[in-house]
């Protein structure tokens, strides 16, 4: 496919345009809910269908890339990413920003599903995925810093998407016609560790939609309650987003020193603090510190339970099985959090998901230890070459 020990660059573009959407979600939502006769709820739940298309997508095309072809396929994915996050961007109609919405999701998902089908048959793919992190963060954190300075309405956020996907497009000359897949990890034999699978499928699934429940409305809870300016809540954004990268760092350099149970059930019982902290934030002080708190530690949670659902099937069934369980709850995620802030208020919201995150955290912690003794496959990353797991979250 690409030459061992360079680079991957298109792959790295396509996924900054796959992500870029699902990292811009609380502008987005917050402009759809000030810039458009919507309210917050609609906002949230057209926030949660823009991200269930994306999901969609993958669901569908996750073992066809091959047969279709990476570059036919991104492709197409980057042209239903333009047209209709384009089409959202420049209409006031709320049907017509619905479905341009729906459709760049669905390109969002396209691309994203090429990006990590070809990620996964490189000789080094955490460096890449981590490559891929590094842009859309960048280009995540840029967007926030400059949204603010270009005036009121809902287009500009959803415009940014689309460009990105119209200035990654001329890079898929360089995708194979065809992919070629060592594997399908969800065929063969019976799947070992029913139980505890299971169990983490449905644990993993309500973990993502809080974390995106929250995301989904952290916007809100600067400009509404915090009182904060948007260019000061894009700022916070932009770090916190940086934060995420050096999280991903930490997990890498700590490795499997505290086994599985601390990481994955100590960590989730702190983010839940993290999001009661930010959920009630009533200046700068309390929403960056919560809002960066979280950042920081969610992608090292999120790597010990990526390697704790490896370890459930050595074939790595389990691991797709349970990232699909997460971006379904992904895509509640925003809908959810915006039913609970509307009804009960941002800090009753973030009292309601800590609890929840609470409650999930024994199950988890009891898949972690059940599976102790197996070996740890969480990602080791050497400092030196940055690299990580990819989610499908984010946040």
């Amino acid at each position: 496919m690409f030459a061992p020990r360079t680079i991957a660059w298109p792959l790295v573009a396509l996924f900054t345009a796959g992500y870029l959407a699902p990292y811009l979600l609380p502008t987005t939502v917050g402009r759809l809910d000030s810039g458009l006769p919507l309210t917050t709820t609609q906002a949230g739940a057209l926030g949660s269908a823009l991200l269930l298309s994306s999901a969609s997508a993958g669901f569908v095309l996750a073992s066809r890339v091959e047969r279709i072809g990476a570059r036919t396929l991104a492709r197409v994915g980057l042209t239903l990413a333009a047209l209709g996050y384009g089409t959202a961007a420049l209409t006031g109609s709320v049907p017509a920003v619905v479905v341009g919405a729906l459709i760049g999701g669905l390109g969002s998902g396209t691309a994203t599903t090429v990006a990590a089908t070809g990620i996964a048959a490189q000789p080094d793919p955490h460096r890449t995925t981590t490559l891929g992190l590094l842009g859309v963060s960048a280009l995540a954190g840029a967007v926030y810093l400059t949204v603010p300075h270009l005036g009121p309405g809902h287009g500009q956020p959803l415009a940014a998407i689309a460009l990105t996907a119209l200035a990654v497009w001329p890079l898929t000359g360089r995708l194979p016609v065809r992919t070629a897949t060592a594997h399908r990890p969800l065929d063969g034999t019976r799947l070992p560790h029913r139980r505890s699978g299971t169990v983490l499928a449905a644990a993993m699934l309500c973990w993502s939609l809080v974390q995106n429940a929250l995301w989904g409305v952290s916007g809100r809870i600067g400009l509404a309650q915090a009182h904060l300016t948007e260019a000061t809540v894009g700022a916070v954004f932009a770090v916190a987003l940086g934060a995420g990268l050096l999280g991903v760092t930490v997990a890498g350099a700590v490795g499997p020193r505290f086994g599985r149970a601390v990481p994955v059930g100590g960590g989730t019982a702190v983010i839940a603090g993290c999001i009661v902290l930010s959920a009630s934030a009533a200046d700068l002080t309390s929403f960056a510190a919560g809002e960066i708190a979280w950042n920081l530690l969610y992608p090292v949670v999120l790597s010990y339970v990526i390697g704790l659902a490896a370890s459930l099937d050595p074939r790595g069934r389990w691991a797709v099985l349970v990232g699909s369980a997460s971006s379904l709850g992904t895509a509640a995620g925003p809908l959810t959090g915006s039913v609970l802030a509307e009804r009960a208020g941002f800090p009753a919201m973030g009292a309601v998901l800590a609890v929840g995150l609470l409650a999930i955290a024994v199950p988890m912690t009891v898949v972690a230890l059940g599976a102790g003794r197996r070996s740890l496959p969480v990602v080791e990353i050497p400092v030196e070459t940055t690299r990580a797991y990819d989610t499908t979250a984010a946040a």
